[in-house]
Protein backbone atom coordinates (compact mmCIF):
# COMPACT_ATOMS: atom_id res chain seq x y z
CA UNK A 1 0.00 0.00 0.00
CA UNK A 2 1.56 3.34 -0.67
CA UNK A 3 2.63 5.81 1.95
CA UNK A 4 0.54 8.90 2.51
CA UNK A 5 2.22 12.52 1.10
CA UNK A 6 -0.51 14.67 1.46
CA UNK A 7 -1.30 13.89 -2.74
CA UNK A 8 -4.04 12.49 -3.92
CA UNK A 9 -3.20 9.24 -6.06
CA UNK A 10 -4.40 9.06 -9.28
CA UNK A 11 -3.86 6.68 -12.70
CA UNK A 12 -0.34 6.17 -13.03
CA UNK A 13 1.61 7.12 -16.02
CA UNK A 14 4.02 4.86 -17.78
CA UNK A 15 6.23 7.41 -16.02
CA UNK A 16 5.37 6.09 -12.77
CA UNK A 17 5.30 2.37 -13.58
CA UNK A 18 9.34 2.36 -15.00
CA UNK A 19 11.56 0.22 -12.64
CA UNK A 20 13.88 2.11 -10.64
CA UNK A 21 17.33 0.42 -9.77
CA UNK A 22 19.11 1.72 -6.94
CA UNK A 23 23.26 2.03 -7.28
CA UNK A 24 24.24 -1.13 -5.17
CA UNK A 25 27.35 -1.41 -3.67
CA UNK A 26 30.53 -2.22 -6.10
CA UNK A 27 27.85 -1.21 -9.04
CA UNK A 28 28.99 1.45 -10.74
CA UNK A 29 26.61 4.34 -11.82
CA UNK A 30 26.84 3.22 -16.08
CA UNK A 31 26.34 -0.57 -14.60
CA UNK A 32 23.18 1.08 -13.06
CA UNK A 33 21.81 2.75 -15.25
CA UNK A 34 22.33 0.22 -18.23
CA UNK A 35 20.38 -2.39 -16.06
CA UNK A 36 17.45 -0.23 -15.77
CA UNK A 37 17.39 0.77 -19.44
CA UNK A 38 17.33 -3.44 -19.71
CA UNK A 39 14.57 -3.52 -17.08
CA UNK A 40 12.29 -1.32 -19.28
CA UNK A 41 13.03 -1.87 -22.43
CA UNK A 42 10.05 -3.06 -23.77
CA UNK A 43 11.91 -5.12 -26.88
CA UNK A 44 13.66 -7.48 -24.01
CA UNK A 45 10.66 -8.06 -21.97
CA UNK A 46 9.26 -9.18 -25.51
CA UNK A 47 12.31 -11.28 -26.09
CA UNK A 48 11.99 -13.37 -22.98
CA UNK A 49 8.29 -13.84 -23.73
CA UNK A 50 8.51 -15.13 -27.16
CA UNK A 51 11.54 -17.07 -26.69
CA UNK A 52 14.42 -15.00 -28.10
CA UNK A 53 18.00 -15.37 -27.30
CA UNK A 54 17.79 -10.86 -26.74
CA UNK A 55 16.40 -7.90 -28.23
CA UNK A 56 18.82 -7.87 -31.31
CA UNK A 57 16.55 -10.83 -32.83
CA UNK A 58 13.62 -7.83 -33.25
CA UNK A 59 16.47 -5.60 -35.42
CA UNK A 60 16.82 -8.66 -38.07
CA UNK A 61 13.15 -9.52 -37.87
CA UNK A 62 12.19 -5.91 -38.77
CA UNK A 63 15.66 -5.93 -41.50
CA UNK A 64 14.04 -8.61 -43.12
CA UNK A 65 10.49 -7.49 -43.51
CA UNK A 66 11.99 -4.71 -45.08
CA UNK A 67 14.25 -6.00 -47.56
CA UNK A 68 14.06 -9.41 -47.34
CA UNK A 69 16.71 -11.15 -46.74
CA UNK A 70 16.25 -14.63 -45.40
CA UNK A 71 14.93 -17.38 -48.10
CA UNK A 72 14.47 -21.21 -47.97
CA UNK A 73 17.88 -23.15 -48.40
CA UNK A 74 20.15 -20.42 -47.93
CA UNK A 75 23.52 -20.85 -46.84
CA UNK A 76 24.47 -18.21 -43.52
CA UNK A 77 27.33 -16.97 -42.01
CA UNK A 78 26.80 -15.10 -38.60
CA UNK A 79 29.77 -12.98 -37.17
CA UNK A 80 29.45 -11.69 -33.82
CA UNK A 81 26.98 -14.20 -33.27
CA UNK A 82 26.33 -14.27 -29.32
CA UNK A 83 23.78 -14.82 -27.57
CA UNK A 84 22.69 -16.22 -30.51
CA UNK A 85 19.36 -14.29 -31.34
CA UNK A 86 20.25 -13.39 -35.13
CA UNK A 87 21.00 -17.04 -35.81
CA UNK A 88 17.81 -18.35 -34.26
CA UNK A 89 15.66 -16.20 -36.27
CA UNK A 90 17.97 -17.16 -39.31
CA UNK A 91 17.43 -20.59 -38.64
CA UNK A 92 13.88 -20.72 -38.06
CA UNK A 93 13.36 -18.66 -42.00
CA UNK A 94 15.22 -20.33 -43.80
CA UNK A 95 14.18 -23.96 -42.04
CA UNK A 96 18.03 -24.67 -41.25
CA UNK A 97 17.93 -28.25 -38.98
CA UNK A 98 20.18 -30.04 -36.64
CA UNK A 99 20.12 -32.37 -39.88
CA UNK A 100 21.07 -30.16 -42.72
CA UNK A 101 22.46 -27.18 -40.68
CA UNK A 102 22.84 -24.17 -43.23
CA UNK A 103 24.31 -21.20 -40.44
CA UNK A 104 27.32 -21.00 -38.94
CA UNK A 105 27.86 -18.64 -36.59
CA UNK A 106 30.90 -17.45 -34.82
CA UNK A 107 32.02 -15.52 -31.04
CA UNK A 108 34.17 -15.05 -29.08
CA UNK A 109 31.76 -15.88 -26.05
CA UNK A 110 30.37 -19.64 -25.53
CA UNK A 111 26.60 -20.02 -26.37
CA UNK A 112 24.52 -22.41 -25.62
CA UNK A 113 23.37 -24.95 -29.14
CA UNK A 114 21.06 -23.29 -31.41
CA UNK A 115 19.53 -25.96 -33.28
CA UNK A 116 20.21 -25.64 -37.40
CA UNK A 117 23.51 -23.70 -36.46
CA UNK A 118 27.08 -24.66 -36.32
CA UNK A 119 28.30 -22.32 -33.26
CA UNK A 120 32.24 -21.72 -33.56
CA UNK A 121 33.22 -20.29 -30.37
CA UNK A 122 36.61 -18.52 -31.47
CA UNK A 123 37.57 -14.31 -32.10
CA UNK A 124 36.57 -13.52 -35.46
CA UNK A 125 39.87 -10.96 -35.16
CA UNK A 126 42.38 -14.16 -35.09
CA UNK A 127 44.60 -14.92 -37.80
CA UNK A 128 42.86 -18.90 -38.57
CA UNK A 129 39.20 -17.73 -37.84
CA UNK A 130 38.09 -16.94 -41.45
CA UNK A 131 39.90 -20.45 -42.22
CA UNK A 132 37.63 -22.30 -39.53
CA UNK A 133 34.38 -20.27 -40.90
CA UNK A 134 35.53 -21.69 -44.13
CA UNK A 135 36.09 -25.29 -43.13
CA UNK A 136 32.53 -25.17 -41.25
CA UNK A 137 31.36 -24.31 -44.11
CA UNK A 138 31.52 -27.61 -46.11
CA UNK A 139 32.42 -26.42 -49.12
CA UNK A 140 29.17 -23.99 -49.57
CA UNK A 141 29.42 -20.70 -50.56
CA UNK A 142 27.52 -18.31 -48.11
CA UNK A 143 24.29 -16.48 -49.32
CA UNK A 144 24.14 -13.82 -46.80
CA UNK A 145 26.82 -12.85 -43.86
CA UNK A 146 25.72 -10.95 -41.12
CA UNK A 147 27.74 -8.93 -38.42
CA UNK A 148 26.58 -7.38 -35.24
CA UNK A 149 29.83 -7.30 -33.96
CA UNK A 150 30.66 -4.11 -32.12
CA UNK A 151 34.45 -3.87 -30.82
CA UNK A 152 34.49 -2.85 -27.26
CA UNK A 153 34.94 0.97 -26.63
CA UNK A 154 37.53 2.52 -24.69
CA UNK A 155 35.65 6.05 -24.46
CA UNK A 156 38.93 7.72 -26.72
CA UNK A 157 36.46 8.55 -29.57
CA UNK A 158 38.98 8.18 -31.95
CA UNK A 159 40.25 5.18 -30.86
CA UNK A 160 36.84 3.70 -31.02
CA UNK A 161 36.05 4.98 -34.35
CA UNK A 162 39.39 3.35 -35.58
CA UNK A 163 38.36 0.09 -33.74
CA UNK A 164 34.73 -0.13 -35.58
CA UNK A 165 36.19 0.52 -39.23
CA UNK A 166 38.64 -2.30 -38.62
CA UNK A 167 35.98 -4.85 -37.87
CA UNK A 168 33.56 -4.01 -40.35
CA UNK A 169 36.55 -3.91 -42.41
CA UNK A 170 37.34 -7.27 -41.86
CA UNK A 171 33.84 -8.75 -42.07
CA UNK A 172 33.30 -7.26 -45.74
CA UNK A 173 36.67 -8.29 -46.74
CA UNK A 174 35.17 -11.69 -45.41
CA UNK A 175 31.72 -11.55 -47.01
CA UNK A 176 33.51 -10.98 -50.32
CA UNK A 177 35.60 -13.79 -50.11
CA UNK A 178 32.45 -16.42 -49.37
CA UNK A 179 29.17 -14.92 -50.81
CA UNK A 180 27.57 -16.16 -53.79
CA UNK A 181 27.04 -14.07 -56.52
CA UNK A 182 23.79 -12.13 -55.68
CA UNK A 183 24.58 -12.36 -52.05
CA UNK A 184 23.75 -9.98 -49.44
CA UNK A 185 26.02 -8.57 -46.84
CA UNK A 186 24.83 -6.76 -43.55
CA UNK A 187 26.73 -5.10 -40.86
CA UNK A 188 26.31 -2.73 -37.84
CA UNK A 189 28.10 0.63 -37.90
CA UNK A 190 27.72 3.88 -36.06
CA UNK A 191 26.84 6.67 -37.63
CA UNK A 192 29.92 8.55 -38.26
CA UNK A 193 31.76 5.28 -38.51
CA UNK A 194 31.08 4.43 -41.82
CA UNK A 195 34.58 5.36 -44.23
CA UNK A 196 34.22 6.66 -47.16
CA UNK A 197 36.87 4.02 -48.60
CA UNK A 198 34.82 1.01 -47.14
CA UNK A 199 31.54 2.22 -48.88
CA UNK A 200 33.97 2.87 -52.05
CA UNK A 201 34.75 -0.93 -51.71
CA UNK A 202 31.50 -2.18 -51.01
CA UNK A 203 30.09 -0.43 -54.48
CA UNK A 204 32.83 -1.99 -56.33
CA UNK A 205 31.99 -5.38 -55.11
CA UNK A 206 27.50 -4.85 -54.76
CA UNK A 207 24.96 -3.70 -56.86
CA UNK A 208 23.34 -1.57 -54.38
CA UNK A 209 24.56 -0.19 -50.41
CA UNK A 210 22.23 1.82 -48.33
CA UNK A 211 22.13 2.26 -44.37
CA UNK A 212 18.61 1.25 -42.35
CA UNK A 213 17.80 1.99 -38.26
CA UNK A 214 15.44 -0.77 -37.23
CA UNK A 215 12.91 0.24 -34.74
CA UNK A 216 14.11 -2.36 -32.48
CA UNK A 217 17.52 -0.24 -32.20
CA UNK A 218 17.49 2.25 -29.57
CA UNK A 219 16.61 5.89 -30.31
CA UNK A 220 19.33 7.03 -28.24
CA UNK A 221 21.96 4.34 -29.85
CA UNK A 222 24.67 5.55 -32.56
CA UNK A 223 24.30 2.59 -34.24
CA UNK A 224 22.37 1.83 -37.63
CA UNK A 225 23.13 -1.18 -40.15
CA UNK A 226 24.65 -1.19 -43.36
CA UNK A 227 23.22 -3.12 -46.24
CA UNK A 228 25.24 -4.48 -49.30
CA UNK A 229 23.16 -6.37 -51.58
CA UNK A 230 23.96 -8.27 -55.30
CA UNK A 231 27.19 -9.25 -54.76
CA UNK A 232 28.75 -9.15 -58.08
CA UNK A 233 31.12 -12.11 -57.42
CA UNK A 234 34.90 -12.51 -57.76
CA UNK A 235 34.96 -13.74 -61.42
CA UNK A 236 36.78 -17.28 -62.34
CA UNK A 237 38.69 -18.66 -59.18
Amino acid sequence: MAKGTGEGIGRRTDRDLKVRVKTAKGRKVGSTLWLQRQLNDPYVAKARAEGYRSRAAYKILELDERYKLFKRGQHIVDLGAAPGGWSQVAAARIGSTDENPLIVGIDYLEMDHIPGVILLQKDFNDEDAPAALVAAMGGHKADLVLSDMAAPTTGHRATDHIRIIQLVELAADFAIRVLNPGGTFVAKVFQGGTEHELLGMLKQHFNTTLHAKPKASRADSAETYLLARGFKGNGPE
